[in-house]
């Protein structure tokens, strides 16, 4: 049942972008870094070398294995922040990622790691993470902090906001969280403040100049 409700989010999330796309909203051309060009700068906002954020992490995957940023070394990793019952932010980023890494192609695309960080482990089990961003895009891992002090650490070290939100039946609850990406280029390096709702180009032209940077 979880499964096939997240492939519905997952397919409506798409064809939103789709219909974008027809109506020129993700128009347009991105070239990579030229041989003696001026480097292009960053859609998103460029933190290269800001220190007020973490620069690594270590967190449960899925199925239990300890995850940290030395084991993506060579990928550009994306770190989004989010929830499984989430409306709209969340499956709106994962879809514009897997957008994106679609449209960067295969090769290209094994070199960029999206790694999905919930903010709400009470509800979202290890199970229904893993359905959850495979919906998405088989490659997507997703990591839940074991407990709330592990929670707190991590959403301390990036900055990330988070709060519980009654909702209108007793017990429910939504969660009010920062809607945006970090990401780490192919050495490591935090590089990239990727706040929600840009679209798919901006990924896209950022990935490319990312991985171009390595080549």
């Amino acid at each position: 049942m979880a499964r096939s409700l997240f492939a519905r989010a997952a397919r409506a999330a798409r064809v939103s972008l789709i219909a974008l796309a027809a109506a020129g909203a993700l128009g347009g051309t991105m070239a990579l870094v030229g041989c003696g060009q001026q480097p292009p700068s960053f859609s998103n906002l460029d933190i290269t070398g800001n220190t007020q954020f973490g620069k690594d992490f270590s967190l449960p995957d899925a199925s239990g294995k300890m995850r940290s940023l030395a084991d993506f070394k060579g990928k550009v990793v994306v770190l989004f922040f989010g929830y499984t019952h989430c409306p709209d932010v969340c499956p709106t980023t994962m879809a514009e990622l897997s957008q994106a890494l679609q449209q960067l192609g295969p090769d290209a695309a094994k070199r960029v790691q999206v790694l999905f960080v919930s903010v709400d482990p009470e509800r979202d089990s290890a199970e229904i993470l893993s359905q959850y961003v495979s919906a998405f895009n088989p490659t997507f891992i997703a990591l839940r902090p074991a407990d709330e002090a592990q929670l707190k650490q991590i959403t301390k070290d990036f900055r990330v906001y988070y709060a519980k939100v009654p909702g209108n039946t007793p017990g429910s609850y939504t969660m009010d969280h920062t809607a945006a990406s970090y990401v780490f280029d192919t050495t490591g390096k935090l590089r990239l403040f990727a706040r929600d709702g840009q679209g798919v180009t901006p990924w896209l032209h950022d990935l490319k100049i990312l991985l171009a940077s390595n080549d």
